[in-house]
């Protein structure tokens, strides 16, 4: 447990040191690994395996430093990495923010950056890469100062 969150707090420390281009005003998931554009980049994760029998399921906790949040998801039952195993479930994260769709993500752990001070509803949807979704959602809400 204690080499789990001293990895995530490296990673969290890493992804808030990695500058993007910032656009006043605009909102950014972001980490260390940049997938389809700029706005939206990855945090490396792990992934759980789990009984063959089990329901899939999500667990999201965050954690907010000045006006970005980091998230880390546990997905059980589903994977972010697309594999040989046909059997496999292979899905991605779908995030909302105060309602509107705002991007996609393929890693379970992620950095929601430049966030308006209020408070904010942030929305987490499992979905297949056709985006259809695996009825796993997680909504809290976040207050920036």
């Amino acid at each position: 447990m204690k080499i789990r969150l001293l990895i995530m707090l490296i990673g969290f420390i890493a992804a808030f040191q990695h500058e993007t281009e910032n656009v006043k005003g605009s909102v950014k998931v972001i980490s260390m690994k940049p997938i389809m554009n700029r706005d939206i980049e990855m945090v490396e994760g792990y992934h759980l395996k789990m009984r063959e029998n089990s329901f899939p399921t999500i667990f999201a906790q965050h954690k907010i430093n000045g006006n970005n949040v980091f998230v880390e998801c546990i997905v059980t039952g589903i994977t972010f990495r697309q594999s040989e195993d046909r059997h496999q479930k292979v899905g991605k994260i779908v995030v909302w923010i105060d309602g509107k769709r705002h991007s996609e993500v393929d890693s379970p752990i992620f950095i929601i950056r430049g966030l308006k001070q209020g408070s904010h509803r942030v929305k987490l949807g499992v979905v297949n890469l056709n985006n259809i979704s695996y009825g796993l959602e997680k909504e809290f809400v976040v207050t920036i100062r």
